[in-house]
């Protein structure tokens, strides 16, 4: 059966489209026409603006697009959705914004403090995989899936922690760098190592884990989170296996492996970032070929 029996606005989220947008226009207000009142404001560049439209338009994707509904049917959807969410997004918004503005803000205060604490190299680590570990056990699981305030503050407190943890390693404010190219590398594979627990759990589970995923009834209060109760109510629906083709073990296991896979092929190209912008540093900026982008430059 096709997902388009659910309706247009509960696959393409118009009005959270529209909520994007004003933010992306609020965005590049801020950083031209007002970027004056910064001090020591310089043009947006091309790259941070690409990087801030990629960013908006992945966030869309994630939260707005049918790839939403889908993570409520099948739950490698789910887990492809959260690693875009988590693994991809975060970096991108960091690098988009000027060191300028970025310097501002956690400057400011109320926030200085707090943000020094949480992005601390260990606290921001452990922070943001505990509280994904967390998620993914059954019980917590199906009842952030089916609360739609609980499951709407989980996941900005998740997003959160992403852009906390992912700032040490690509942070654009010179005198904010906690971490050499050594210690970015050590924080990487603890990252990777840190995140294996959760996906081994459900990609070697020997059953389907989540009732959101495999109960008619628990299923059904997970859809309305995303589907209108107008929509819904129209319909005779016996669980997701109607729109789903893999039995419920197999997505299962697809999904952890495809958390897993995206998060070793982000951490690895950062990775290269990382060893390239060394190598670069050690010769003494000679190389005759540069395949890093000037954002990731970061390395002491």
């Amino acid at each position: 059966m096709s997902i388009d029996i659910f309706g247009f606005r509960a696959l393409w989220s118009p009005y959270y489209f529209a909520a994007l947008v004003l933010i992306t226009v609020g965005y590049f207000w801020l950083v031209t026409k007002k970027r004056g009142k910064f001090p020591g404001s310089s043009s947006l560049s091309v790259k941070q603006a690409t990087y801030f439209l990629i960013a908006m338009f992945l966030l869309y994707v994630v939260k707005g697009s049918p790839l939403d509904l889908l993570s409520h049917i099948m739950f490698s959807a789910h887990m492809f959705q959260m690693a875009l969410l988590y693994l991809v997004i975060p970096p991108l918004f960091i690098i988009a914004i000027p060191d300028w503005f970025m310097r501002t803000f956690i400057n400011s205060r109320g926030v200085k403090t707090l943000f020094q604490f949480f992005t601390r190299p260990l606290v921001a680590l452990l922070l943001f995989n505990v509280l994904f570990s967390l998620y993914h056990i059954p019980l917590v699981f199906d009842y952030i899936k089916t609360g739609m305030w609980i499951h709407a503050g989980y996941t900005i407190l998740l997003f959160t922690t992403a852009v906390l943890m992912w700032f040490p390693l690509v942070n654009q404010v010179p005198e904010r760098e906690s971490l050499s190219g050594v210690k970015k590398v050590a924080y990487i594979f603890g990252s990777g190592i840190l995140m294996t627990p959760a996906c081994a759990l459900i990609i070697f589970a020997n059953d389907p884990m989540y009732d959101t995923f495999t109960n008619a009834e628990s299923w059904a209060s997970a859809m309305e989170l995303c589907v209108p109760a107008s929509a819904l109510s129209g319909l005779t629906l016996s669980g997701p296996e109607m729109f789903n083709g893999l039995p419920l073990l197999e997505d299962q296991q697809l999904g952890g492996v495809l958390m897993k896979v995206i998060q070793e092929i982000v951490l690895g190209y950062v990775l290269g970032v990382i060893f390239f912008a060394w190598f670069k540093k050690e010769n003494g900026g000679q190389n005759d070929i540069d395949p890093i982008p000037s954002d990731f430059q970061t390395v002491e």
